[in-house]
């Protein structure tokens, strides 16, 4: 339980990146490579500001994804990347007005229930269980 901060700094990160990302492509318009090379394409939308911000803060979110990994098992920090949707599609009804409908609101209120499922099956974790387990030996040598 002591690394959900970390899991949650991921996801708010990931989902931040995401709003970067589709302000950028909406500030850039519809996209399109007729008449230009590729290449400058794809460098014209790397390098646009937003784009270029989101994507930075991406590579923050996989940084951090990854401090993640080091210390929690993976089926147990993995789902909480879900709570990222959850951001993104409140964020995006404030900032986009995009739409947020009864069958949204009900995958998101089943993602918060299945994600809250998850945090409590990580109360003992490998590095918990192998102290308390370290603690038993410990006591029953002395016994």
């Amino acid at each position: 339980m002591k690394y959900i901060p970390f899991i949650l700094f991921t996801v708010m990160t990931n989902a931040a990146a995401q709003l970067m990302l589709k302000h950028g492509m909406m500030t850039l318009g519809p996209l399109t490579f007729a008449g230009i090379n590729p290449l400058l394409k794809i460098l014209q939308i790397v390098f646009s500001p937003w784009i270029f911000a989101g994507l930075t803060v991406f590579v923050v979110s996989m940084a951090s994804h990854l401090y993640v990994l080091s210390k929690v098992e993976l089926s147990f920090a993995y789902p909480f990347l879900s709570l990222a949707y959850v951001a993104v599609a409140v964020f995006a009804y404030f900032i986009f007005r995009e739409d947020l409908n009864a069958y949204r609101i009900a995958g998101i209120a089943l993602i918060c229930l299945g994600t809250v499922l998850i945090a409590q099956s990580g109360r003992d974790t490998p590095e918990t269980e192998v102290a308390q387990n370290s603690s038993q030996s410990k006591g029953s040598v002395v016994q």
